[in-house]
């Protein structure tokens, strides 16, 4: 039996265990049976990881029991560690020494051991009788993942017992009351739009607990945007001033006490303001390609639009319709000044129309009355293909398609081309002619309506994009 004292640990750790409150202990120790004298070491001794063979004349030695619990140790209320309580039992044959206890962190691949090892003559006088080893003196993490073995000396093949074990976390009440990992305080901060910085600060954290602040971008985790200040303990509550470049909403504050596997506090002030991210539009014009890369994940859906004439509306492209978070691209887009992405999210939607400011060289599209018909006249700045169309305009948003006419380009760079229609095709209000370029995969067309014939001298005339 183990001592009395010991009795009443074991008895406290597992009956405590089940109303999860973890045991609080001075020292750290380990102790054997009642009356049987044992001696604690660190285990390097790789020897005893090969098993042998138990001599044919004894009956196999049989590990009864292996129990594992959490403690804490603490100094005092703010400098607690926890440890792991390890108990085994055994029953004895003459040539065991005692129990070796290997504790390996599947988190990090770290193995620890300790032997508890007792004199020969005790070893003979407890052959047939039960041995019980207790150990306290692995100092543990929170939340760590451990594999508990304990294994005789000499190792003997198959004697053996493993267990899984999983340390609280923050979660647990005594843990979190406790250990400095779990000590999170609160953050508070001020924006200095002048300067550009962000003022942080710790509050409610444990007097002398030294802490790290950092921006950082929240993706799937979050990315550094500044390294991280350590603020020492000398200094507590001592602001930190942070650098940014822009207040993205993505853009997290993050603070943590300075010790190992310390819960991280985050604040995302900004997270509501997306309306800065539909600046990342990029305009290639050697590929004819249009592509938004935020710098920071949305959720959403983006479209191609085509901006009404009074710009109270835009109307979707189909087939552009494209859901984000992500980089959106798109090839072959015709860079007109109303042809603009629609970006809805939950926070609701807005346009960005990138070709607004007219940088970009486009073409033009012309309607000349001539005798008896009229002169549908393109011209361009660079190599294009158009096309025309007659269509009736049952509703604002659509016009139904007559008949298609493809325009012959006429030389390269500043090309002209043209078509002729006849007078009778054209002139009625429901009739309108579309302008179409038809070498890329996204455009508007130039739309002409409610063309009265004969009417004006002087030609009519659209402009779709300023050359």
């Amino acid at each position: 039996m183990l001592s009395g004292n010991a009795i009443i640990f074991l008895t406290l750790v597992w009956g405590t265990r089940e109303g999860q409150t973890i045991l609080q202990i001075a020292e750290c120790g380990f102790a054997c049976s009642e009356g049987v004298s044992c001696k604690n070491k660190v285990n390097r001794n790789i020897f005893n990881s090969f098993c042998r063979q138990p001599p044919f004349s004894m009956a196999p030695p049989t590990l009864e029991s292996l129990m594992l619990s959490t403690v804490m140790k603490c100094a005092h209320r703010e400098s607690c560690a926890l440890h792991l309580s390890v108990g085994a039992s055994l029953v004895m044959e003459g040539s065991l020494r005692g129990l070796e206890i290997c504790l390996l962190s599947l988190d990090t691949q770290e193995t620890r051991c300790h032997s508890i090892r007792i004199p020969k003559v005790s070893s003979q006088k407890m052959v047939g009788k039960t041995l019980q080893v207790h150990f306290d003196c692995f100092e543990v993490s929170v939340a760590q993942h451990l594999y508990v073995t304990v294994k005789t000396i000499p190792y003997y093949c198959k004697v053996q017992i493993s267990r899984e074990y999983h340390v609280e976390d923050c979660t647990d009440a005594d843990v979190a009351r406790n250990i400095a990992a779990c000590f999170a305080g609160r953050l508070q901060y001020n924006v200095d739009h002048v300067q550009k910085a962000i003022e942080v600060h710790f509050a409610d954290i444990p007097r002398g607990q030294p802490y790290y602040v950092r921006l950082c971008l929240k993706w799937f985790a979050c990315e550094d945007y500044s390294p991280p200040v350590l603020v020492n303990a000398e200094q507590p509550g001592k602001p930190v001033s942070l650098k940014y470049s822009q207040l993205l909403p993505c853009l997290c504050i993050e603070g943590w006490a300075a010790v190992p596997d310390a819960v991280r506090i985050q604040i995302c002030p900004f997270e509501n303001d997306t309306r800065i991210l539909w600046d990342y539009i990029f305009y290639n014009p050697f590929t004819q390609s249009l592509s938004w890369e935020p710098p920071c994940p949305v959720q959403g859906e983006v479209h191609l639009c085509g901006m009404s004439e009074l710009g109270h509306q835009c109307w979707e492209l189909s087939h552009t319709g494209r859901t984000v978070p992500g980089n959106v691209h798109y090839l072959q887009v015709d860079p007109q000044p109303w042809l603009c992405m629609k970006f809805t999210t939950l926070q609701g939607s807005w346009v960005k129309c990138p070709f607004a400011d007219r940088k970009f060289p486009g073409w033009k599209m012309k309607i000349h009355q001539l005798p008896d018909k009229l002169r549908a006249f393109f011209i361009s700045k660079t190599p294009a293909r158009f096309q025309v169309r007659l269509c009736n305009r049952s509703n604002p948003s659509h016009c139904h398609v007559l008949k298609t006419i493809s325009v012959t380009p006429q030389g390269g760079a500043d090309a002209t081309g043209h078509i002729d229609i006849p007078e009778s095709e054209v002139c009625s209000p429901d009739i309108c002619i579309q302008g179409w370029r038809t070498d890329v995969d996204y455009s508007i067309p130039v739309q002409m309506c409610d063309i009265r014939c004969r009417i004006f001298e002087s030609p009519y005339s659209f402009l779709c994009m300023g050359l």
